[in-house]
């Protein structure tokens, strides 16, 4: 049984999807990294520190997952953390085209490390970071979307 997952992402920010996943996650290994990517593509809302926090505080209650960051290619990490298995949540069909390539290339680069897929709770479906920013940004209620800790982040970023 391999005993260390790695879930990345950008969590920007953390989402009650990803918490499913996590939790999930959390039932099926022994332990759980959750990896936040520093994402030179993207510029986030939140700080890396804000983001890793948010994980901590809504994952607190769960004490096999770990919360990280890195830098560069998930592969590498993987190999730094001597984990083998990525976990990555699929929502819908479009997520899987993409998500298809990644496994492809990271199974590419070391044929050790699997890839698992979790299907979403439907009642995450329709739930992206990207939404739940502009749902905040008007400020609109978002208990149902975020942990409750990340709710104050979202007030605080658009008040």
């Amino acid at each position: 049984m391999t005993a260390t997952a790695v879930y990345p992402g950008s969590f920007d920010p953390v989402t009650n999807g990803h918490i499913d996943i996590i939790e999930r996650s959390a039932d099926v290994f022994e332990r759980v990294v959750v990896a936040v990517l520093h994402n030179r593509n993207k510029t986030p809302l939140f700080s890396m520190e804000e983001r890793l926090e948010m994980l901590k505080q809504a994952t607190a209650h769960l004490d096999n997952v770990e919360i990280d960051s890195f830098h560069g290619l998930l592969i590498d990490y993987m190999k730094e953390r001597n984990a083998k298995v990525i976990v990555r949540g699929l929502r819908a069909v479009s997520d899987f085209e993409y998500e298809m390539q990644a496994a492809s290339i990271n199974r590419k680069l070391n044929p050790s490390v699997e890839t698992f897929f979790m299907m979403t709770n439907n009642q995450y479906s329709y739930l992206s970071s990207s939404i739940v920013k502009e749902v905040a940004k008007y400020n609109a209620d978002v208990s149902e979307l975020v942990p409750e800790p990340v709710q104050s982040y979202l007030h605080e970023k658009f008040e």
